[in-house]
């Protein structure tokens, strides 16, 4: 498949994925800002705990009296609790985000991880491009994702990828992943360049996915093989920038990226001098790697 046409099927592919139904999604706010938005039919089921929720015409907010990060964590984790005992969340993580309006701001409370889509609220994450460059030019390290995974399983995924849990600080965030995730040791991890952030809008079945992406780009010695130490990959891949191009189009078949790997892999490829890109359609795709979350 030609550039011109692997270009256009990406630019088709996060035009349709990134742009979430147009219904009339209901605030969920906290101070009179907004932490997450939540469709309908999830509002009238907050209505069912009315000692934690306030809803009005203005949208959803906390009730009267949680007004601190300790009593809104336990609140939230008791409506947590109750949506999985029913059914209505992905695997449980037993790991928390903070929900806060912006990466350096007090978090207003603590929310079990399943729940984050659910709520659609803010989170971030960090992904690191594995890159290599041989005889053959540049290449760039995938990683499957185990068909036991609750969200996207048997995707491939960026070489590196994983929330930022808690209070956990960015590179930590990133080092810690690499270990897990592709068995890169803190001294080669530290190596990787921070190359800014991307975002993700995703309406799933879950629920709103808002995401900011701190991507990191980190180069791997030729004889370098992934090897995943908790048990989340179950295939590594090596492709020239040609092929990752190719397989963040696809949208069908066995091989096929999530939705944060193709955002993440894109942002790469648009960044390479040796990956040449009109400047009228790199501004174009550019702009969807970073949509307002």
């Amino acid at each position: 498949m030609q550039r011109s046409a692997i270009l256009a099927a990406i630019r088709e592919r996060l035009s349709a994925e990134l742009t979430p139904p147009a219904i009339a999604w209901v605030r969920f706010e906290v101070d009179g800002r907004l932490a997450g938005l939540l469709t309908r039919a999830r509002v009238e089921r907050l209505a069912g705990f009315p000692r934690i929720f306030r809803i009005d015409g203005a949208g959803v907010s906390f009730a009267a009296g949680l007004a601190t990060q300790t009593a809104r964590t336990d609140a939230m984790a008791e409506v947590a609790g109750a949506l999985a005992a029913s059914g209505e969340l992905t695997a449980w993580r037993n790991e928390r985000y903070a929900v806060r309006a912006a990466f350096d701001s007090p978090p207003w409370f603590f929310l079990e991880r399943s729940c984050a889509r659910w709520f659609g609220v803010l989170t971030w994450a960090t992904h690191v491009n594995g890159e290599c460059v041989g005889v053959d030019g540049r290449a760039l390290w995938f990683a499957r994702r185990s068909p036991d995974k609750s969200i996207d399983p048997g995707r491939f995924d960026t070489l590196v990828g994983g929330g930022i849990a808690e209070l956990e600080a960015v590179a930590p965030a990133m080092q810690r992943e690499s270990w897990e995730e592709a068995g890169i040791d803190a001294r080669t991890a530290s190596t990787a360049r921070a190359a800014g952030h991307v975002s993700v809008t995703h309406a799933a079945d879950d629920g709103l996915q808002r995401a900011t992406i701190f991507v990191y780009d980190l180069a791997l010695p030729k004889d370098f093989v992934p090897d995943n130490q908790d048990g989340e990959a179950v295939e590594h891949r090596l492709l020239a920038l040609a092929d990752a191009a190719a397989l963040i189009a696809a949208t069908r078949g066995h091989d096929t990226t999530t939705l944060d790997a193709c955002v993440v892999t894109l942002d790469y490829l648009l960044r390479q001098a040796d990956w040449p890109v009109a400047e009228d359609e790199r501004d174009a795709l550019a702009a969807l790697c970073r949509l307002p979350a």
